[in-house]
C-alpha cells in the first residue's frame, strides 16, 4: 500500500499567513494529490489491463454517485441565499438540469457512460456491486464530514478541485492512446470538468481565505484539506488491493 507523503511534510502554522501566502500554502497541498499515486500514474500511462480500468471506473462511480450528497449536505448548512445559489450549481453539475440530455444530463450520467465506453453496464455500476468496501467507507466519511462541520469547512474540503484540471488533461491525452478499446465519446466526463473545476475552485478559495484568518483557522483548514487529499488516496489504495487480489 503506498504511503501519502505530503502529509508528513507540512510544517505546522504558528502566525497568520498573508492572503496570498495561506492561498500558496493551499496549493502546495497539490504535492498530495492521487495524481500521484501509483495506481493512477500506472493507469495514465497505460500499464493498466481492461479489468483493473473497468475496476477503477466502477470504484470511482460510488464517489461521483456521493458527490451531490455531499454538495446537498454543505447547502443545507448554508444560512446565505447567495452562496446556496452558487453552491447549487454543483449539484445541477452531477445530477442534471434542464432537459437532462446531452450535456445538460450531468456529471453521474457522463460517468455512466464512461463506464458502457469500457465494457460495464449501466446496471452494473448503478449496483454499486463492483465496489469494495475501502472505497465505499472513504467515500461515507466524506459525506458524514460534509454534515457535520461548518459549511465553510466543508467548502475548504472542496478544494482538491485546484489539481483536478492537470489530471483530467492526463486522461485525455492518454487514454486515447493507451486504451483504444475504450470508445472516445466516453471520455466527455474529463473534458467537461476542466472548465467547471475552475469555477468551483474560484467560489472554493474565496470562501477559505475570507473564513480562515487566524494561524489555528489556517492551519485547520490545510488539515482539512489534506483529509480530502487522503481519502482520495485511501480510494485507489483500495482500488489498488483490488486489482491486485483479483490478478492472484
Amino acid at each position: 500500500m503506498s504511503t501519502n507523503t505530503g502529509q508528513s511534510q507540512h510544517q505546522r502554522i504558528t502566525t497568520a499567513l498573508s492572503r496570498a501566502e495561506f492561498e500558496s500554502a493551499l496549493r502546495a497541498k497539490g504535492t498530495s494529490y492521487h495524481i500521484h499515486h501509483p495506481f493512477n500514474v500506472r493507469l495514465n500511462t497505460g500499464q493498466c489491463a481492461p479489468a483493473e480500468v473497468r475496476t477503477w471506473i466502477a470504484n470511482r462511480f460510488y464517489y461521483q454517485a456521493c458527490i451531490p450528497r455531499k454538495d446537498a449536505a454543505v447547502m443545507a448548512n448554508m444560512p446565505d441565499r447567495a452562496e446556496r445559489r452558487l453552491w447549487i450549481l454543483r449539484i445541477l453539475d452531477h445530477d442534471g438540469h434542464g432537459d437532462y440530455e446531452g450535456d445538460d444530463a450531468g456529471g453521474i450520467e457522463s460517468w455512466i457512460r464512461l463506464g458502457e465506453a469500457a465494457g460495464l453496464s449501466r446496471d452494473t455500476l448503478t449496483s454499486l456491486e463492483l465496489v469494495v468496501p475501502g472505497v465505499k467507507f472513504a467515500c461515507d466519511a466524506y459525506v458524514n464530514f460534509a454534515r457535520q462541520v461548518p459549511w465553510q469547512e466543508a467548502v475548504c474540503s472542496s478544494l482538491t478541485e485546484m489539481f483536478a484540471p492537470q489530471i483530467h488533461k492526463d486522461r485525455l491525452a492518454s487514454w486515447p492512446e493507451h486504451y483504444p478499446w475504450i470508445d472516445p465519446a466516453g471520455l466527455s466526463y474529463f473534458r467537461s470538468r476542466i472548465p467547471l473545476a475552475s469555477r468551483d475552485v474560484d467560489h472554493g478559495l474565496r470562501v477559505t481565505l475570507d473564513y480562515f484568518k487566524t494561524a489555528e483557522q489556517q492551519q485547520r483548514a490545510l488539515d482539512i484539506l489534506q483529509f480530502k487529499l487522503d481519502i482520495l488516496w485511501c480510494m485507489l489504495d483500495a482500488i489498488e488491493l483490488a486489482c491486485a487480489e483479483a490478478n492472484r
